[in-house]
């Protein structure tokens, strides 16, 4: 069993306002485990950036508690506190780069303060500047870098005190497609290789489905959800989580979705139906034989979109299928003999 590295007790905090105070997080309760890559989403204002600053301190409950290897941040006298910081890195979606400094300069920062000594400066910031790819970068200053580059750079300064847990701040928000894929791809090498107990927040389903192994859900301060990756893309509970999924969706092609009816009609007498699958071995995938008995049960099945994707050892998604309506006398024999988890009535178009 991995041990557990944080902890939230029924965690909350208020501001005050001047319509009294305002609520940011209610009752938040959960477990990130030593090692995995831990993701929170939400939308804007969900109370996301509040909750990650309450693991180092940054943010304190007003009710509730949070732990760090059993240890209170909030409890902790400043020395103590400060020495606990060092453990927890963190990046942030700006970047927090000083422009007058360089590369090297940046990185070795936070040794500087801390009393390093040369020495060991010159063996960190190097060993790191490695591992994030910007060796023949290190007297760059910041506006000679990419966007890409400089949060590298913050990557590289958040590990200078070789922590044990590392704060993703909205980290690749702020960064183009491409770039993004390689900054994950780093984390995710660093996460292995370091070992690190990475937790980070984002309002984009891509980035949770890249790297981590499970996500919570927030949604206006409150737990929607949590669970492994692929349970809560392959079936979301929430209302949060299926909008926020809902662009990653399999989704109708426009003009079928422009003659779908909700009831069947003279002309509307098929029905298009969506079949969703998220409990099958990744590698295994969908068995042509059921959907040959699908077709064998519901004569005239017609495929008209989807497809399956793997997300940490199992396959999840979707294939719409059109069938005569007069076949839906018996959904769940249809859903069973698919081998789907679930059956889902999209509406009724004509049967072309």
């Amino acid at each position: 069993m991995t041990a557990t590295h944080i902890v939230f007790e029924r965690v909350g905090k208020s501001y005050a306002s001047a319509k009294g105070p305002m609520k940011a997080l209610t009752d938040v309760s959960f477990e990130v485990l030593e090692g995995e890559v831990f993701g929170i989403i939400g939308r804007s204002g969900a109370g996301k950036s509040t909750l990650l600053r309450t693991i180092n301190a940054l943010e304190l409950p007003t009710e509730g508690r949070v732990t760090v290897h059993g240890t209170d941040p909030a409890t902790l006298p400043e020395d103590a506190l400060v020495q606990l910081r060092r453990k927890i890195g963190m990046i942030f979606q700006h970047f927090n780069l000083l422009s007058s400094k360089t590369v090297w300069d940046n990185v070795a920062l936070p040794l500087r303060v801390a009393g390093a000594s040369a020495a060991e400066m010159r063996e960190r910031v190097g060993k790191l500047l490695e591992l994030v790819g910007l060796a023949d970068k290190a007297q760059a200053y910041p506006a000679q870098l990419s966007g890409g580059q400089k949060q590298r750079v913050g990557i590289a300064r958040a590990l200078v005190h070789s922590p044990e847990i590392l704060l993703c701040d909205e980290a690749t928000s702020a960064l183009d497609p491409e770039t993004t894929q390689s900054i994950l791809g780093l984390l995710r090498d660093i996460n292995r290789q370091l070992g690190l107990t990475v937790v980070l927040i984002t309002h984009d389903m891509a980035v949770i489905r890249a790297i981590c192994d499970r996500v919570l859900v927030l949604d206006q301060g409150q737990m929607q959800e949590i669970g492994e990756v692929w349970s809560v893309f392959g079936a979301p509970q929430s209302q949060a989580s299926q909008a926020m999924l809902h662009s990653l969706k399999q989704g109708l092609p426009h003009e079928v979705a422009q003659q779908l009816q909700p009831a069947p009609d003279a002309t509307h007498s098929h029905a298009l139906i969506g079949l969703r699958f998220h409990g099958l071995p990744a590698g295994q995938g969908l068995p042509l034989a059921a959907l040959q008995a699908f077709e064998v049960l519901c004569k005239g099945t017609q495929l008209i979109h989807g497809g399956l994707d793997h997300l940490q050892g199992h396959s999840v998604g979707q294939l719409i299928v059109r069938i005569p309506a007069s076949n839906l006398i018996d959904t769940e024999a249809l859903r069973q003999t698919a081998g789907a988890d679930t059956l889902e009535i999209l509406g009724y178009v004509q049967p072309h």
